[in-house]
C-alpha cells in the first residue's frame, strides 16, 4: 500500500505546476490533518520556506513523510510560490479488547502485542494484524494449546480512530499420549519413560504440567537418557532423530525416538600421561574410572574435574585434562589415557568487591578464604562463594577470574554481590498434634549497619508454650572469627491440658552470652554462660516427684548455667540434605552460685549417604541417633523439668508425643521424663513420585527406635520401643509440614499410641 501510493503520488508531482523549472517556496500549507499537530509534518518535512523544490525534493519530501509511519498518502503540489502537502492519516487504535482469554491474563496478552507494534493509542497499520494474530497463537502455543484461533475485528470509530477485538478460541490443551523409544533393548522403555520430565497424563500432570510439550524439556530429558546409557558402559549411544506428531485435532501429541545403543564397553585400563607438577600417585588417588568395570561418562567426567581441582589448588587454575578412549570393538573394552596439561601457575593480584552498597567491605572480605598475592585456588574461591552465600546477605553473587593485562600468570578475582533485604517482620502461624496452635511473630535484622550482626526479637505462643525472646549475635566479636552473642527471654510452659504428660506449670525469665570459636571450614566449639529465675506451679494430678522437689527447693529457683558445645556439619545441604555428616554435642551445666546443680548433655548425629551408587538416583539413606544424658550434681535431684521426654515427630513416631518413658507411680497414666534418652532412625528419603526434580516435597520409609529412661532403669534392645512407617516433608509457603503414618512395634500395655502425626508451620 506504501509503494502503490508513493508511485501516484509521485506521478503528480511529474505533473506538478512547478514544470521543468524549481519553484522557490514562499510559504507551505499542510492539509488533511485531524490528530497529527501541524508542526510534526513540519519537523519531518525536508523543505523550508524559501528552498527551491524540484520534482527530486519533493519526491524526498513524500518519501519524509511516509517514512514516519502516520500517514497512508501524501501528496505534494505547488499553488503558485506555496507548496501544497496533502495526508491521509492512519487511524490511531483507541481500544482493544480481548475475549476468550482463560489460561493467560488479558494484560499478558497485550504485553505480547506490544511487542509487534499493538498498542493502544498508537498508529493502526493493518499488515500488523497478522504478526499479532501470529504472537497471540505462539503465547498459547508455548501453553500446549496447538488448537487455539483468533479472530480479529476492526471497528471504524469517529476522529480517525479504530477499535481492535481480538475473539479468541483456547481449544484444549494437547496433551502428550506416547513416548516411545525405537531401537532401546537394553533397557526397559518404562525405565527410560522414568527418567524424562515429560511424561503421558497422571494424577500429578494437571500441577506440574508435564504432560505438555515443550522442545526445550523434551532436549533436556534426550540428554538424561543419553548419559544414562553412557553412565552404564554404552560409549556409543546415539539420539538418532526424534519426531514430534500431532493429532489433527490438535488435542493429542505423540514423540517417537529414535535410538542407536552400540555396544556396552567394559574399562580395560587407566592411564595418566603428560607434565606432572603435583605427585603423580596423587592425581592417581582421584581417578574414579574402574579397569574391570562398564564404561561411565560420569566417572570420565569426575575425574577430568577432581584432577583439574587438585592442580587448581596449587595455583595451575588453567589446566587442561583430556580423556581419550582407545575402543577394542572385537572384545568391547576401551581403555582411556587421561592426558594432563597443567599450563602456567597462576596468582592472584586483586581481590575486587562490587555491589555492597550498604554492607561493608570487610564483612565480606573475612569471608574470603583465597588471599592476594597467593597461588589462585579453585577451592578457596569456590569456598568463598559459599561462606558468602551462607550469611544471608545476597540475593545473588557472580566471580569473575579475568586475567591481568600484560602478564601471564596473573588473574584479578572480582566479587560481584546483590544485596538483598536483612531485615523481616514475620507472622507465622502453625499446628502440631501436641501443641495445637501455634502463632509466632518477629522482628529481625540480620546485617544491622552493614556490620554483619543480627538482632532478633520474637514471640512464640502456643497452647503448651509461650516465649519472649530478644538475642543478638556478632559473628566476628574478634578477627579472629570468635562469635559472641547475648539473649534474654520469658519462656512458659503449661502441661496441664497435654494428655498423658504430668501436669506442671513453670514461667523462666533468663539471658546468657555465648562465645563460637570455628576450628575448621566445619567445625565449631561453642560455649555460654547464663542465668535464670523459674518460677513453678504444680497441681493436686502432678506427678509425686514434682511435688516432692517443690517442697524441697521452693516454687522459685535460681540457677546459674554453664553450656559448651561442638559441632560438625559437612552436609550439602541445610533444607534437602542428601550426603554429609551431622554431628552436635551440647552440655549445660548448673554451676555453683545458683539454686540448681545438675548436668544435661545431649549427643546428635546425623549420616547421609547418596544411593547412586545402586542405581537409585535423588534417593539417599539417612540414619539418625541422638542421646541425651543427665543428673543431679552433689546431693541434689535433677529437676524434672530438664528430664527428657520422648515420642512423636522428631522422636519415636507412632507415640504420642512427649509419653515414652517413666510413669507416675501414682497414676501410670502419665509420663513424667527421665534423665537419659536414646533415639535412632533409619529412613530411606526419595523424592514424591511425580514432583521430578522438586527437592521440597519427599517421602521417606522409616524404622525408629528409642525410650527414655530414669534413674537406675536398664537401657536394653528389650526396653526400646519401635516403630515403623512411611512420612512426608513438604516445604510448603507457610513453613515445613511434617506427616507421618507410623505403626507401632512391641508397644507395651501403657504406651499411648497415635499413628498419624504432624507438625506444620514455622516457629521463629
Amino acid at each position: 500500500m506504501h509503494l502503490r501510493a508513493l508511485a501516484v503520488s509521485l506521478a503528480l508531482v511529474a505533473g506538478a505546476a512547478w514544470g521543468a523549472e524549481p519553484v522557490t517556496v514562499k510559504d507551505i500549507r499542510i492539509e488533511g490533518i485531524q490528530r497529527t499537530e501541524a508542526g510534526t509534518v513540519f519537523n519531518y518535512l525536508p523543505v523550508k520556506v524559501g528552498d527551491k523544490v524540484d520534482d527530486d525534493r519533493a519526491a524526498d519530501a513524500i518519501r519524509a513523510l511516509f517514512a514516519t509511519g502516520f500517514f497512508s498518502d501524501v501528496k505534494v503540489s505547488v499553488e503558485g510560490d506555496v507548496l501544497v502537502v496533502s495526508v491521509t492519516e492512519r487511524p490511531a487504535i483507541f481500544t482493544i479488547d480481548i475475549n476468550g482469554a482463560k489460561d493467560i491474563t488479558k494484560d499478558s496478552l497485550k504485553d505480547a502485542l506490544k511487542t509487534v507494534g499493538i498498542a493502544e493509542s498508537r498508529i493502526y497499520d493493518k499488515s500488523l494484524i497478522d504478526r499479532a494474530e501470529k504472537e497471540l497463537k505462539r503465547q498459547y502455543l508455548g501453553r500446549g494449546r496447538y488448537a487455539a484461533q483468533i479472530t480479529t475485528t476492526v471497528k471504524p470509530l469517529e476522529r480517525n480512530r479504530v477499535a481492535l477485538t481480538f475473539d479468541i478460541d483456547e481449544g484444549e490443551v494437547a496433551r502428550i499420549q506416547e513416548i516411545h523409544f525405537n531401537g532401546a533393548e537394553a533397557f526397559k522403555e518404562s525405565d527410560l519413560l522414568d527418567l524424562m520430565v515429560l511424561s503421558t497424563p497422571g494424577w500429578l500432570t494437571w500441577y506440574n504440567k508435564n504432560d505438555q510439550y515443550s522442545k526445550q524439556k523434551l532436549s533436556s530429558d534426550l540428554e538424561t537418557v543419553r548419559s544414562y546409557y553412557q553412565n552404564r558402559g554404552f560409549l556409543e549411544f546415539s539420539i538418532d532423530s526424534t519426531q514430534v506428531s500431532i493429532t489433527p485435532d490438535r488435542e493429542s501429541i505423540f514423540i517417537t525416538v529414535n535410538v542407536t545403543e552400540g555396544q556396552r564397553y567394559t574399562v580395560s585400563d587407566v592411564t595418566l600421561a603428560g607434565s606432572f607438577p603435583v605427585p603423580e600417585e596423587d592425581l592417581r588417588k582421584l581417578v574414579t574410572l574402574k579397569t574391570g568395570e562398564p564404561f561411565s561418562r560420569e566417572r570420565v567426567t569426575e575425574t577430568t574435574k577432581r584432577i583439574t581441582d587438585r592442580l587448581a589448588n596449587d595455583g595451575y587454575s588453567f589446566a587442561n585434562i583430556n580423556a581419550e578412549p582407545v575402543l577394542d570393538r572385537t572384545k568391547g573394552a576401551a581403555a582411556f589415557t587421561f592426558t594432563v596439561d597443567p599450563g602456567r601457575r597462576v596468582y592472584v593480584r586483586r581481590i575486587n568487591i562490587t555491589g555492597n552498597a550498604k554492607t561493608r567491605d570487610e564483612v565480606i572480605r573475612r569471608e574470603i578464604r583465597q588471599l592476594e598475592g597467593a597461588w589462585y585456588s579453585t577451592e578457596k574461591v569456590n569456598r568463598s562463594k559459599v561462606r558468602l552465600e551462607r550469611l544471608g546477605f545476597f540475593s545473588e553473587i557472580n566471580v569473575e577470574t579475568p586475567a591481568v593485562p600484560g602478564t601471564t600468570d596473573q588473574v584479578d578475582v572480582n566479587f560481584t554481590v546483590t544485596e538483598r533485604s536483612t531485615g523481616s517482620i514475620q507472622l507465622g502461624a502453625g499446628y502440631s498434634t501436641s501443641e495445637k496452635l501455634i502463632l509466632s511473630t518477629s522482628v529481625s535484622q540480620n546485617n544491622i549497619f552493614g556490620t554483619g550482626n543480627s538482632l532478633t526479637v520474637a514471640l512464640n505462643t502456643g497452647t503448651l508454650s509461650r516465649t519472649i525472646s530478644v538475642s543478638y549475635y556478632n559473628p566476628y566479636y574478634t578477627e579472629e572469627g570468635i562469635g559472641r552473642g547475648f539473649s534474654i527471654y520469658d519462656r512458659k510452659v503449661d502441661t496441664s491440658t497435654l494428655t498423658g504428660v504430668a501436669p506442671y506449670a513453670s514461667e523462666s525469665i533468663g539471658g546468657d552470652m555465648n562465645f563460637s570459636v570455628p576450628l575448621s571450614e566445619v567445625d565449631a566449639v561453642g560455649a555460654g554462660l547464663g542465668a535464670e529465675h523459674t518460677k513453678l506451679g504444680v497441681f493436686t494430678t502432678s506427678a509425686l516427684r514434682y511435688l516432692d522437689f517443690v517442697n524441697r527447693f521452693g516454687s522459685t529457683t535460681n540457677t546459674i548455667k554453664g553450656t559448651v558445645s561442638f559441632s560438625r556439619d559437612s552436609r550439602d545441604s541445610v533444607l534437602f540434605p542428601t550426603s554429609g555428616l551431622l554431628q552436635q554435642y551440647n552440655m549445660e551445666v548448673g554451676l555453683p552460685g545458683g539454686d540448681l546443680h545438675y548436668y544435661r548433655g545431649d549427643i546428635h548425629a546425623q549420616y547421609l549417604v547418596p544411593l547412586s551408587a545402586v542405581y537409585l538416583p535423588r534417593v539417599s539413606l539417612s540414619l539418625n541417633g541422638e542421646y541425651g544424658f543427665a543428673n543431679g550434681l552433689g546431693d541434689q535431684p535433677l529437676p524434672f523439668f530438664k528430664n527428657f521426654f520422648g515420642g512423636g515427630v522428631g522422636s519415636v513416631r507412632g507415640y504420642t508425643t512427649n509419653t515414652l518413658g517413666p510413669k507416675d507411680p501414682n497414676n501410670n497414666a502419665i509420663a513424667v521424663g527421665g534423665n537419659r534418652l536414646a533415639v535412632g532412625s533409619a529412613e530411606l528419603l526419595f523424592p514424591f513420585p511425580g514432583s521430578k526434580t522438586d527437592k521440597s516435597l519427599r517421602l521417606s520409609l522409616f524404622a525408629d527406635a528409642g525410650n527414655v529412661y530414669g534413674p537406675g532403669e536398664t537401657l536394653s534392645t528389650a526396653t526400646l520401643r519401635y516403630s515403623a512407617g512411611t512420612a512426608l516433608t513438604w516445604y510448603s509457603p507457610v513453613g515445613p509440614l511434617k506427616l507421618s503414618y507410623a505403626v507401632p512395634i512391641r508397644k507395651q500395655p501403657l504406651d499411648d499410641i497415635e499413628r498419624l502425626q504432624f507438625t506444620l508451620g514455622q516457629t521463629f
